[in-house]
């Protein structure tokens, strides 16, 4: 299954590009006088091709051109990006953003591309006016969520080559929340919405509201050479800055990601399966996390076929760490909640370092609170962890962190099952970090639990 999704992943990109040398005739949808390329300085002048270039690559592949400037003066690109996208340039279209900033100050729902490809060069930059996106903000239907974006459609190609650059603001975000977590209708940055067979690649998304990005109801997606940096100049933290949440979503590959966050870099979330992580670097937060799961009273989940390789982790708090709500539902989501059933399995993690981990590198929780509770409900849950495996982990753990793993699994559920580690070579102190503590682990193989130590 993950070799076949990789190489049609491989043929989509391909098949982009040669999408751009077949020969044809393509109209022109532009803001602004796209002869110009207005909202271009010097710089981004240097970087990408000119309009004539755009121009003859449209024509030979037989797609309509648009050209989206800027709006004038610092005015709201939003609207104009909506319309094109849902309009003229919705499909069969080559998109080009040559522009430096792009504000903007409104919502916007593209859901609806068809076999469209997008260079983006400049930065869209959302306004700082946090009272106005708390009453515009869009729900993501999990966890109260919100959005300032819906993106989606089928076989899109967006190319940010570096330069392209999604820009929340984040700062007066973090200030305003003051470290408080999931607050009402605190947006994150963009939605990617029934996505299929598509790529998005070069892109960078930096100082998002909230989580940079949540991949919901998509299919067949390859997300690659990706830049997340959320990261606060205050005393105020990044909690709830995620780099992505996946949910509702089947066939994802990440590759090549760098993530600075305040959270996880990679979450998966309900109804995630075959989802692939390789070659990434991830800086703070809480590492790779599988859930949090269970959260909606009497609702089945499952996550399954998790793969992440040559994965590095600097001052992370953990590798990864599997994470269910108790049985019994206490309060509502996204800061309550509690009670689902349903499994995670086959999850894998090889060839792995990490460097000064905060906590233990490796976790399951199936506890989980947030109304005050936390920790004292751990044997309710219904919801199966079985199937771990971490192969070839080395590195190193802080001195005060107590165990190398910690698995509070639930008694309910029968237990986690299953659990393997292989080739481990964390080191503490300059020796070998052999402590475990477990509680309803069963079939586990490569560590002894030592609860008394």
């Amino acid at each position: 299954m993950r070799h076949s999704f990789l190489m049609l992943a491989s043929m989509m990109a391909s098949a982009y590009g040669l999408v751009l040398r077949h020969a044809g005739q393509g109209g022109l949808v532009h803001q602004n006088d796209p002869d110009a390329l207005s909202g271009s300085n010097s710089d981004t002048r240097a970087k990408m091709p000119s309009l004539r270039y755009w121009r003859e690559e449209a024509a030979r592949a037989d797609r309509r051109l648009c050209v989206l400037n800027p709006e004038p003066d610092g005015g709201d690109s939003g609207p104009a990006i909506e319309e094109a996208l849902t309009g003229d340039c919705r499909s069969n279209s080559l998109i080009v953003f040559p522009g430096d900033t792009y504000h903007i100050n409104s919502t916007m729902n593209t859901t609806t591309l068809d076999d469209v490809i997008i260079h983006q060069y400049g930065r869209l930059l959302w306004t700082p006016d946090i009272a106005w996106w708390l009453t515009q903000s869009m729900p993501v239907d999990f966890q109260n969520q919100t959005t300032v974006w819906y993106f989606g459609g089928n076989n899109v190609h967006w190319d940010g080559h570096g330069f392209g650059t999604l820009d929340g603001n984040g700062q007066v975000w973090y200030d305003w929340a003051h470290g408080r977590g999931n607050l009402p209708r605190r947006p994150m940055n963009i939605n990617y919405r029934g996505f299929n067979n598509s790529v998005v690649q070069n892109m960078r998304y930096v100082q998002s509201q909230m989580w940079t990005m949540a991949v919901t109801y998509s299919r067949n997606v390859l997300f690659e050479d990706i830049y997340v940096n959320n990261t606060s100049t205050s005393e105020h933290g990044t909690l709830n800055t995620d780099g992505v949440d996946t949910v509702y979503s089947d066939n994802i590959t990440f590759n090549r990601w760098s993530v600075t966050n305040g959270d996880d870099a990679v979450a998966l979330k309900g109804n995630s399966s075959n989802i692939y992580l390789y070659d990434s670097i991830f800086h703070g937060g809480q590492g790779v996390a599988i859930g949090s799961m269970g959260q909606f009273v009497g609702k089945w989940e499952y996550i399954e076929n998790f793969y992440a390789r040559n994965i590095t982790l600097i001052n992370t708090a953990h590798v990864s760490y599997l994470k269910t709500w108790s049985g019994h539902p206490n309060g509502y989501p996204p800061n309550g909640g509690g009670g689902g059933k349903g499994y995670a399995r086959n999850i894998v993690m090889e060839d792995v370092y990490i460097e000064g981990a905060r906590s233990q590198p490796f976790f399951a929780w199936q506890c989980e609170h947030y109304e005050g509770d936390s920790g004292k409900d751990c044997d309710s849950s219904e919801f199966k962890i079985s199937d771990v495996l971490w192969r070839n982990v080395s590195g190193t753990a802080r001195d005060n962190v107590l165990h190398s793993g910690t698995f509070q699994c639930s008694a309910g559920a029968g237990g986690c099952t299953n659990i393997t580690v292989e080739n481990y070579r964390v080191m503490q102190k300059g020796e070998l970090f052999n402590r475990w503590k477990c509680m309803n682990v069963h079939d586990n193989s490569g560590f002894e639990c030592n609860n008394d130590e």
